[in-house]
């Protein structure tokens, strides 16, 4: 197989919305997320397709990002900068963007254990973990909780087309309850 560069022109920001039934499979696979209780915080919320579905669902939401879009956010920074000290009581959900070669999804991976000692859920690559310079966060991570592959392609763009990339969402327990197993979950559009 060759492998050749894209001409795709890429969003700023990495900006691509999360489809609804991407949310719903992670709720299914990790119900944590779910509770009517969880306060969700999605640091690289772009238009809050995210959030939307858990405001949907009564929760408690927190949006920020690096810069505002079509919605505004409840503030607005760079995720990645030292200012968010501590996630509190948040569990974070995002679609951060990747960056060249996963490296500012692996810096939001970082960032996010660092400030959130609860809950982390990242849409990412579904070859994310097959990155031997990934370890730290997954294989040698206590609170590595497990991987929601998606059995479905995601549609970026809003139009029902999907691209050619497979994605599934990385979850890191709350530290309090680590270490754990890591399991594997299968979700696909209902």
């Amino acid at each position: 197989m060759t492998v050749t560069a894209s001409s795709f022109v890429g969003r700023p920001n990495d900006l691509y919305e999360t489809e609804p039934w991407a949310v719903d499979a992670l709720v299914r696979a990790v119900p944590d997320f779910g509770d009517a209780g969880a306060r969700i915080w999605d640091p690289a919320a772009g238009n809050h397709a995210i959030l939307d579905l858990f405001r949907a669902r009564g929760q408690v939401t927190l949006a920020s990002d690096i810069e505002t879009y079509d919605r505004e956010h409840d503030f607005e920074a760079d995720f990645l900068w030292p200012s968010p000290k501590s996630g509190g009581l948040w569990s974070v959900v995002t679609n951060p963007p990747y960056g060249k070669s996963n490296r500012l999804a692996v810096a939001f991976v970082e960032r996010a254990l660092l400030v959130c000692p609860n809950w982390v859920a990242m849409l990412l690559t579904a070859k994310f973990d097959f990155g031997k310079t990934r370890t730290h966060l997954l294989r040698d991570e206590p609170r590595f909780f497990g991987k929601v592959a998606l059995l479905d392609r995601i549609s970026w763009v809003g139009n029902g087309q999907t691209g050619t990339e497979d994605h599934a969402w990385f979850v890191w327990g709350p530290a309090s309850w680590a270490p754990f197993l890591p399991k594997m979950f299968w979700e696909a559009r209902k």
